[in-house]
C-alpha cells in the first residue's frame, strides 16, 4: 500500500479511537490500536512507532491536511477530541476541493442522457448537492440514504483487490443462523450492493453452487497462497440480472411474475419499476397489471409484501401461495387478543 494510504489508515484509526469517549486513550493505546489495524487490513506486523503516531496527531491538528482536528490532552496523558461531535470524516471541503469537484461535475455532466453512462447521474447529483451545501453554508436541502450502523465496509478495498488480482481467499464467516464462525476457502468474483448492504459473490473449489456472503458477517479475510484461483464458469456480469436482491443459485430459472396493483400505487410502480424487466400488461382506472422476469426468492416476497393489500400476485401459483401464507400468518398475530 502506498505511504499516503497507510497514513490515511492511521488517521482514520486514530479518529475512531478519539471519537470513542467511553475509553481513555493514551499514546500507548493509540499505538497498539493502529498497529492492530495495519496488521488486520494490510498484513503489516512491524507495528508503528511512537514518533509516527505523534507526527500523525500533529498533522491531524494542523491545517496541512485540512483537518484542524481539536485534539486535546487531558491530565497530561489521555488524548480525545474537545468537540465530541468532531470527526475527520465530517470535515468540510476546502475552496480548492470545491473548485476541483465543480470541474469534475461539469465534465461528468456532459454524459447525462447517454444510456451507457446513466449510472453516473446519481453520483453527479450527489456531488452537485455536496458542492451547493458547502457553498451555501446553510441547512442541507437534500438528505441521502445512509446507515450509520453499517458494518463490514472496511472489507471492500481488500476484497476488490483480491477479485482483480484473482487471489484465492480464506474467509472466516458467521451467518446469522450459525452458532459459530467457520473458515471458507473461496474464489471471489463480485462485490454486490443491495439496500445499503454489501455482499460477496464467490464459490468454493469444485462446488456446484455459489456462495453470497454478507460483508457485515465476515470476521477475517486471508489470502490463500497455497491454492490457485479458479475463474468462474458462469457469466458473473449477468448473474444477478434476473434477481431482486442477492438470493440466487446457479440452477435457478426465472419466472414470469404477474402482479396486479391498485390505482393508488400504480404510479409508484410505473415511475420506479420493481425490476428492469418490468413490462405493462394491462392498465385501467381500477388497476395496473405488470410482469417481471425474476427468480423466486426472499427479497422478491419482501418487496411484494411491502405493498400490503395494494398488490396481488396473479402468477405463478407457487409465489401466490407463499405470499398468501405469509399474509395469513401476519394477520394471525393481530387476532390473538381480538
Amino acid at each position: 500500500m502506498p505511504h499516503n494510504k497507510l497514513a490515511l489508515l492511521r488517521y482514520k484509526t486514530i479518529d475512531q479511537c478519539l471519537r470513542n469517549r467511553f475509553r481513555k486513550w493514551t499514546l500507548e493505546d493509540l499505538i497498539a490500536t493502529v498497529s492492530e489495524a495495519l496488521y488486520e487490513y494490510e498484513g503489516i506486523d512491524s507495528g508503528v512507532s511512537l514518533r509516527t503516531i505523534q507526527l500523525d496527531i500533529q498533522n491531524m491538528r494542523s491545517d496541512k491536511l485540512g483537518y484542524n482536528a481539536p485534539i486535546v490532552v487531558i491530565d497530561k496523558k489521555y488524548y480525545t477530541y474537545s468537540d465530541k461531535n468532531y470527526s475527520i470524516l465530517h470535515r468540510k471541503l476546502s475552496n480548492q476541493d470545491i473548485d476541483r469537484l465543480n470541474d469534475i461535475v461539469q465534465l461528468l455532466g456532459q454524459f447525462k442522457g447517454f444510456n451507457y453512462f446513466e449510472d453516473l447521474e446519481g453520483m453527479i447529483g450527489k456531488l452537485e448537492a455536496k458542492i451547493y451545501q458547502q457553498k451555501s453554508q446553510n441547512t442541507t436541502h437534500i438528505d441521502f440514504e445512509k446507515n450509520e450502523q453499517l458494518r463490514g465496509l472496511h472489507w471492500i478495498g481488500g476484497l476488490l483487490k483480491s477479485i482483480k488480482e484473482e487471489q484465492h481467499l480464506k474467509i472466516t464467516y458467521q451467518s446469522f443462523k450459525a452458532h459459530q464462525a467457520s473458515v471458507l476457502s473461496v474464489n471471489p468474483y463480485l462485490l454486490k450492493e443491495y439496500r445499503n448492504r454489501w455482499f460477496l459473490l464467490c464459490q468454493k473449489e469444485k462446488a456446484k453452487d455459489v456462495l453470497i456472503l454478507a460483508l457485515d458477517r465476515i470476521q477475517a479475510v486471508e489470502i490463500d497462497e497455497n491454492t490457485s484461483f479458479s475463474p468462474a464458469t458462469f457469466d458473473i456480469a449477468t448473474f444477478f440480472n434476473d434477481a431482486i436482491g442477492v438470493t440466487k443459485t446457479l440452477e435457478q430459472d426465472a419466472y414470469e411474475v404477474v402482479l396486479k396493483i391498485n390505482p393508488k400505487n400504480a404510479p409508484y410502480v410505473l415511475t420506479k419499476p420493481l425490476h428492469p424487466s418490468q413490462k405493462v400488461i394491462e392498465t385501467s382506472e381500477n388497476y395496473l397489471i405488470v410482469a417481471i422476469q425474476v427468480v423466486l426468492n426472499y427479497e422478491l416476497e419482501r418487496e411484494i409484501l411491502g405493498f400490503g393489500e395494494s398488490i396481488e400476485v396473479l402468477s405463478p401459483r407457487m409465489l401466490q401461495r407463499n405470499i398468501k401464507k405469509r399474509l395469513e400468518k401476519a394477520a394471525a398475530l393481530y387476532h390473538k387478543d381480538a
